[in-house]
């Protein structure tokens, strides 16, 4: 059966759990989600940047704003801390599954500690946290589940070995994910190209040091590749989240969606 009516926006009613929404791109997405009228819940290592946060959240809009002070590494501790929200919410219908990058460098020159840290904190922690929310998701016949991965999943970016590989496998799984899950429940990725954050900054430095040229350099050579002529802000990759995450973006499951000035050559 159809209807006419457009499909909403809004996410009144609706309560979403935002991983590494202390800063950066979390944060943005944390905002904006506020915006649309979710309950949101903040997560992060960082109490002091959480607490800051939560009067923003209150005054973007959102129906209610709360900490969880959690470190993804650590799962059976993120485990008991997010059993017990849920035990005090009820459940979370969207999830934003967004964590800190790992260290740059040639893939050659990684540590199997490098690359078990990087899948422990990107896969492993969101296979448990999509499994700890699933059942409220079903429950309530909704259920939103984005993760914030990188364009190095449609391209790999040189010196980011660890970080391509991780973020290949969060793709995968992702996908696989989207086959099993029941109808009113979607996962996707949001693939950010070059964007303004603190993340960012260090990748450069790092290369910077690295190649033995400026900050400039390293900034010129970032915008030539990027058809818009500048870096992506925060909030425009929000902007994406919050419309996946909405009833509006229902028909939209599995998906890799780049945001990121058109820098990626693939079609």
């Amino acid at each position: 059966m159809t209807t006419d009516a457009p499909p909403s926006t809004s996410l009144d009613g609706l309560h979403a759990l935002v991983c590494g929404g202390s800063s950066g791109i979390g944060r943005a997405i944390a905002l904006a989600l506020a915006a649309s009228g979710a309950a949101v819940t903040v997560l992060a290592r960082s109490e002091d940047k959480l607490l800051a946060l939560l009067p923003e959240l209150d005054g973007a809009g959102a129906a209610s704003a709360r900490a969880v002070v959690a470190d993804l590494d650590d799962r059976p501790g993120l485990c008991d801390q997010v059993a017990s929200l849920l035990a005090e919410t009820g459940p979370a219908h969207i999830l934003i599954n967004n964590a800190g990058g790992p260290p740059g460098g040639p893939i050659l020159e990684a540590t199997e500690a490098e690359f078990l840290t990087a899948f422990s904190r990107h896969v492993l922690s969101s296979h448990l946290l999509t499994r700890l929310l699933l059942p409220g998701m079903t429950a309530a016949g909704y259920g939103r589940i984005l993760n914030i991965v990188s364009t190095s999943v449609k391209e790999p970016i040189p010196n980011l070995g660890v970080s391509n590989t991780t973020r290949g496998a969060i793709a995968s799984w992702a996908k696989s994910v989207s086959r099993e899950l029941p109808p009113g429940i979607t996962i996707n990725n949001l693939l950010p190209g070059f964007t303004d954050t603190e993340r960012l900054g260090a990748l450069g430095r790092g290369q910077a040091e690295r190649r033995g040229i400026s900050m400039d350099a390293v900034h010129e050579g970032w915008l030539a590749q990027i058809p818009e002529g500048r870096l992506g802000r925060p909030e425009e990759l929000a902007a994406m989240a919050a419309f996946l995450a909405s009833p509006a973006g229902a028909y939209v499951r599995g998906q890799s969606i780049a945001v990121d000035g058109g820098r990626l050559r693939g079609i």
